[in-house]
């Protein structure tokens, strides 16, 4: 009779995998909870203290390490002297470990949770089962999620049983479980403090702690990176993956490593904002961004406000896409679009652009104050080292302006349309790289003047392109528009600029030390501004 021990944290699916087991020949080996739930299906189960002879002793912290039970699992088949000395021990050959680990992360994750407490989740037996078993993995099955069990017991089910490759996956598998929940240790005593006698840990995650442990699987390789002679890969990062670490690609061309940066910068605009909004993005700049009373009209806001840019632009969507958004989308060359979903009804309009990318994540949540730190933090790469920063967001623009903390410095308040389009600009400017202004209306972007070296630079980008590059001396190309600057303005000469484009009110930072004649001047030109005090680089 062959023999699986079976331990696990997470029941999901035991019993039918016990069930399965059993009706296959094998012995259920099992320990505590685990041996109760198979016993309580009227599954037979044998104790391990009945393989060992020892009882679970020290609450629960030794159940099965015992040579009577590695011996099993550690024994080489084609080795005769391994075998010889199973059978003078008494040792009986295991064939089967089915072992997840003692919930650590969400033990880690509780608020408030006591130093002893989560130390008791530091599994011991469960990653030594896992360990032995994945290093004979030639003649030990090792499973270690329950996703894997149907295909396991497909694959005993073969004529020659298990292929040797299917067994090194599964050892793959398990060696990587056991070297994320070591790293999971490690991150989260690095930030526990001794005071005394007493061990004192951070309250709730750590945003920044002393070693940064990245856990990244690999979901394919890419053809290349930003250029032809770049290798580039591309990975899920935390667990469990999600948004563009878990992505459904329903049609299109492979995504390239390009396409990918764009999508993130597409998705990371719409986020901001809880009515639909949509928005077009190019080399990572937005060409368009809009809000609508329906997607569809989002949408067409966001491709219009600069339409020759968006001629093969990479489109985000807050909402699922609609039969309307989809014809809408097809109407003109996309490269690729992200949303949260996709009707059936309007698959059928988009597969009629085979090339294009369409990919479903949702992104929304992620990165949220609160939420887990993997998903707050934007990391960077510089030579020999990593940067690592929480994800910028736009959180004083939540609400309807005026709001806390913004501050009008000029003579003349912002009317109330004026106030609502300088809360629409102030969330797009800040994902457009510095230096960046912006020319906006309440509903849609105007003009994008972005990332070029002076201010004043960036507002004569963003008139020339809304006057279609062909400023003339005193002309106004965005008359009526409001104008946001991602940092202050060092000199008068760039609110000039924005006076003379047509704005008739500014957000800014605020804080440099001209800044009592920028407000004189903008006083001058009969504009309001207004201070948030909160700078939006993007790099």
């Amino acid at each position: 009779m062959r023999r699986a021990i079976l331990s696990v944290s997470d029941k999901t699916g035991l019993v039918a995998l016990g069930q399965g087991l059993a009706a296959r020949g094998f012995e259920l080996v099992s320990t505590g909870g685990t041996a109760r739930a198979l016993a309580d299906a009227g599954l037979p189960v044998v104790n391990v203290s009945d393989v060992t002879g020892f009882p679970e002793m020290m609450d629960g912290r030794v159940k099965t390490l015992h040579p009577l039970v590695h011996g099993g699992i550690l024994a080489r088949r084609d080795h005769d002297e391994d075998l010889a000395a199973a059978r003078a021990h008494g040792i009986g050959l295991v064939d089967l470990v089915v072992v997840n680990l003692y919930p650590f992360v969400e033990t880690a994750a509780t608020p408030g949770v006591a130093f002893p407490d989560l130390i008791e989740q530091i599994d011991i037996g469960g990653p030594s089962l896992v360990r032995a078993a994945a290093k004979n993995f030639r003649d030990v099955l090792v499973v270690v999620s329950p996703e894997d069990y149907a295909g396991v017991l497909e694959a005993l089910d073969r004529e020659d049983g298990p292929t040797v490759a299917f067994r090194f996956e599964l050892a793959r598998k398990a060696f990587a479980h056991t070297g994320e929940y070591d790293t999971a240790i490690a991150s989260t005593l690095a930030d526990v403090s001794v005071e005394g006698e007493a061990f004192v840990r951070e309250a709730g995650e750590v945003f920044a702690p002393s070693r940064l442990h990245v856990d990244a699987r690999k979901i394919r390789d890419l053809r290349y990176g930003e250029n032809p002679h770049q290798p580039a890969a591309w990975y899920a990062v935390g667990e469990p993956a999600t948004g563009l670490g878990a992505p459904q690609v329903l049609q299109g061309k492979e995504l390239s490593y390009t396409n990918l940066l764009d999508l993130d910068a597409a998705a990371r605009i719409v986020l901001e904002f809880d009515e639909p909004a949509a928005s077009v993005i190019k080399h990572t700049n937005p060409c368009g961004a809009a809000t609508g009373a329906t997607i569809a009209e989002a949408y067409v806001r966001a491709r219009e406000a600069d339409a020759l840019a968006a001629f093969g632009g990479i489109v985000g969507l807050n909402r699922a896409i609609d039969e309307d958004t989809a014809r809408a989308i097809v109407s003109t060359f996309i490269e690729a679009v992200i949303a949260p979903g996709v009707d059936e009804a309007a698959r059928a309009i988009l597969a009629a652009k085979a090339n294009m990318r369409v990919v479903v994540a949702d992104v929304r949540g992620l990165g949220e104050t609160g939420g887990a730190a993997i998903w707050r933090r934007d990391m960077r790469s510089v030579l020999g080292a990593l940067l690592v920063q929480e994800r910028d967001q736009v959180v004083e623009a939540r609400t309807a302006w005026p709001g806390e903390g913004l501050t009008v410095v000029t003579k003349r308040q912002p009317t109330a349309a004026e106030w609502q389009a300088l809360g629409f600009a102030w969330r797009v400017m800040a994902h457009v790289k510095s230096n960046t202004v912006i020319f906006t209306d309440a509903v849609r972007t105007l003009a994008v003047g972005a990332g070029q070296m002076s201010r004043v630079d960036a507002v004569k980008v963003a008139a020339a392109k809304a006057a279609g590059w062909k400023l003339e001396e005193g002309q106004r190309p965005l008359a009526g528009s409001v104008a946001a600057s991602d940092a202050f303005f060092p000199f008068r000469d760039g609110l000039d600029a924005v006076a003379a484009a047509g704005a008739t009110a500014v957000v800014q930072p605020g804080g440099s030390v001209r800044d009592a004649e920028v407000i004189a001047a903008a006083d001058e030109h009969g504009l309001a501004m207004v201070f948030t005090g909160k700078r939006h680089f993007r790099h």
